[in-house]
C-alpha cells in the first residue's frame, strides 16, 4: 500500500481537432482497456480544450507526456468510487474520471497511481524498462520478477525469493505493481524524481512530498499563454483510501475550467486536498 501517511484500441477521429487527435503511434498504448473500448471522444485531450489565449505545449512523439495526453476517461458525470465500490467521501474535487482500474484491494494510493501511470506507459514502450525501488530502497526490476526473481520481506529486511518464471502478460505485469504498491510510496517515487523549477511544469511532472504525511500529485498536461509564457495544468490524483484515479477541479473552476493556474511567483501550489510548496515539482528521469 502506497502510504501516502506512511512508508512511505484507439483510432485518430477527423471529429476532433488535430490538436486533439490521437497518434497513429498510440493505438493499443492504454493496455489495460479490452480491445475496442478506446474512445478517442473520452480521451484528455478531447474532453479538455486549452484555455482561451493559450495552447497545450508541444511533446515528443511517444513521450510519456503525449501518452498521458490521449489517456481514457469515464463518461462526463462520473464519480469518484473507492477500490471497494463504495463512494469517496468528497465528490466536489474532481472534473473526470480516468478509466483506469483500481483494484480490490487498499493499494493504488496516491504515489502508486502515478507509479501506476508511468510503469503502464512504460510497458506499452518496453516492458523491461519497467522498475521502481521499495521504500527501503531496492530496485526491483519487472523483467527479473517476471523471470522468477522476486523478493520477500521479514521484518526490517527485504530478502531475495524466487517465484516460477512467467511471461511478461499485462495480467503478470499488475501482480507486480500490487507488490510494489504495498512496499513503495511517496518516499521511495521523490527519491526516484529530480526536482524541476515551477516555472518549466511540463506534462509528466510530480508534484510530490515525500513522507508520513505525504502526497502525490501528476502533472497530466500543460498549456502555454505565448505572450506571456503563463502555464496552466491538467493535474490527477489518487487518495486515501485506494481509489480512482481523477482530473482535479481547482477552486477558481471558472476562470480556466479544469486548469489550475501554476504561477512560479507563488510559495504554494494549492489542490483540493493537499497544499504544496513550489519547490516540490519532480521529473521522472
Amino acid at each position: 500500500m502506497s502510504l501516502c501517511f506512511g512508508l512511505s484500441g484507439a483510432i485518430t477521429t477527423p471529429a476532433l481537432p488535430a490538436a486533439q487527435q490521437l497518434p497513429t503511434s498510440a493505438v493499443g498504448q492504454y493496455q489495460w482497456l479490452q480491445k475496442g473500448q478506446y474512445n478517442p471522444k473520452q480521451s484528455l485531450a478531447a474532453r479538455f480544450p486549452a484555455p482561451t489565449g493559450y495552447e497545450r505545449v508541444a511533446v515528443t512523439s511517444g513521450s510519456f507526456g503525449q501518452w498521458l495526453r490521449y489517456l481514457p476517461l469515464l463518461p462526463t458525470g462520473s464519480s469518484v468510487h473507492l477500490h471497494n465500490g463504495e463512494l469517496k467521501d468528497r465528490q466536489d474535487v474532481h472534473a473526470a474520471v480516468l478509466n483506469l482500474n483500481t483494484g480490490s484491494r487498499d493499494l493504488q494510493q496516491c504515489a502508486d497511481a502515478v507509479i501506476r501511470l508511468r510503469a503502464e506507459y512504460l510497458f506499452s514502450q518496453d516492458p523491461t524498462q519497467v522498475h521502481f525501488h521499495l521504500t527501503s530502497g531496492h530496485d526491483i526490476r519487472f523483467q527479473d520478477w517476471y523471470s522468477g526473481r522476486t523478493f520477500r520481506v521479514a521484518g526490517e529486511q527485504v530478502l531475495p525469493a524466487s517465484k516460477p518464471a512467467e511471461l511478461p502478460t499485462h495480467a503478470v505485469f499488475r501482480r507486480y505493481m500490487d507488490q510494489i504498491f504495498t512496499y513503495a510510496g511517496t518516499l521511495s517515487l521523490s527519491r526516484e524524481l529530480v526536482s524541476v523549477p515551477l516555472a518549466q511544469v511540463q506534462p509528466g511532472d510530480v508534484l510530490i512530498r515525500g513522507g508520513s504525511p505525504g502526497h502525490a500529485v501528476l502533472v497530466l498536461d500543460v498549456a502555454l499563454q505565448p505572450s506571456i509564457g503563463r502555464r496552466v495544468a491538467l493535474l490527477a490524483q489518487s487518495y486515501m483510501p485506494a481509489q480512482q484515479m481523477h482530473v482535479l477541479k481547482p477552486d477558481s473552476f471558472q476562470s480556466y475550467g479544469a486548469w489550475f493556474a501554476l504561477d512560479a511567483s507563488q510559495e504554494q501550489v494549492f489542490t483540493p486536498e493537499w497544499t504544496f510548496s513550489q519547490n516540490e515539482l519532480k521529473r521522472f528521469e
